[in-house]
């Protein structure tokens, strides 16, 4: 080989093996979102999706620029300490915690330095994610469905749909860490709607069964499943077995009304992760959480299945049918 040529096949070597780190660096530098859930993949796939186009309209888009690793504690939340530290050994550049408050504070608890952006329907003052909605604090900031706090409305509107029922029988999940409080609003709503509620606890699918018989040898007249992640992701049991008591039901997210369950009344959950997936490519593009106010849903919708009110033989007026955002025909 002439020395010339050695030179340039050299430089070339030369060049490949400098440029190596560089391009080694540039795949390190492409962002990794920890995406630490309560519930299962299954249940959760719209909402990742809705949370998944938020980050796409931020200017990230997984595969391209940003990828993600989820990890899902599928009801189990004593598992959420640990998936969080796993993420943070990962390490991730930002977590995402859903599905109640429990991912947002186990993530709190692992790091103080990785961003996180929650999204829980309890009060996240209360719930000791931040001291102030006005702003997030530290690494923290997120979206606050509210969902907790609208027990009461819930029930009015049980009231109001069925004003001959005595009785209303109410799920809470004692695991909820805003049970307390739902009991709390419960039962002052009750009283000032002179109607009794019949408050059980159930965590688990074979408590919701035991439940449910015990709510129709009390012959109550409708059944109000509280906000809580496992009431959500088992919403299929429970509208089959309202649906087995011929029950009229209620619950928080509208897909309780899309899969059998009688009416559902929240703050557009979809929406929310949306709002989720942007803070966080706000923040991977360089803004702070601590500048970042706690958002908080501006629309709530009552979706009525139609369908299921004849099944069950009840007559839902015009004038109430008026009042849903969505009849389900």
């Amino acid at each position: 080989m002439k020395r010339g040529m050695r030179r340039r096949t050299f430089i070339a070597l030369l060049g490949t093996l400098l440029a190596r780190p560089y391009a080694a660096a540039a795949q390190q530098a492409k962002p990794v979102i920890g995406y630490l859930g309560s519930g299962s993949a299954d249940d959760q796939k719209s909402l990742v999706a809705a949370a998944l186009q938020g980050l796409k309209e931020a200017g990230f888009t997984v595969g391209e620029n940003v990828t993600v690793e989820f990890r899902w504690a599928d009801g189990r939340y004593e598992r959420l300490p640990g998936l969080a530290e796993d993420l943070v050994k990962r390490p991730v550049s930002l977590i995402i915690a859903a599905g109640g408050s429990d991912p947002g504070r186990a993530a709190k608890a692992a790091t103080s330095t990785i961003p996180i952006v929650f999204i829980t329907a309890a009060d996240p003052i209360k719930a000791g994610l931040v001291a102030s909605l006005n702003r997030g604090e530290g690494n923290i900031t997120g979206i606050s469905m509210i969902g907790s706090t609208l027990e009461a409305k819930r029930l009015e509107l049980l009231h109001e749909m069925l004003p001959q029922a005595a009785a209303i029988g109410v799920l809470i999940n004692p695991g909820y860490p805003a049970a307390k409080v739902q009991a709390q609003e419960v039962d002052e709503a009750a009283r000032r709607l002179g109607i009794a509620a019949i408050v059980i606890n159930a965590g688990t699918p074979a408590e919701l069964d035991a439940a449910f018989a015990k709510f129709a040898e009390q012959k109550v007249g409708a059944v109000l499943a509280c906000n809580d992640p496992f009431y959500g992701s088992d919403r299929e049991h429970i509208a089959a077995l309202a649906l087995r008591y011929k029950l009229p039901a209620m619950s928080f997210r509208r897909e309780f009304a899309d899969v059998g369950g009688l009416a559902s009344y929240g703050a557009h959950f979809a929406e929310g992760y949306r709002q989720t997936g942007i803070y966080a490519g706000k923040i991977l593009a360089g803004a702070r959480p601590a500048d970042l106010p706690v958002m908080q849903p501006t629309k709530f919708e009552l979706v009525i299945n139609l369908k299921t009110a004849r099944t069950i033989g009840l007559a839902v007026s015009e004038t109430f049918l008026l009042r849903a955002d969505e009849v389900i025909e």
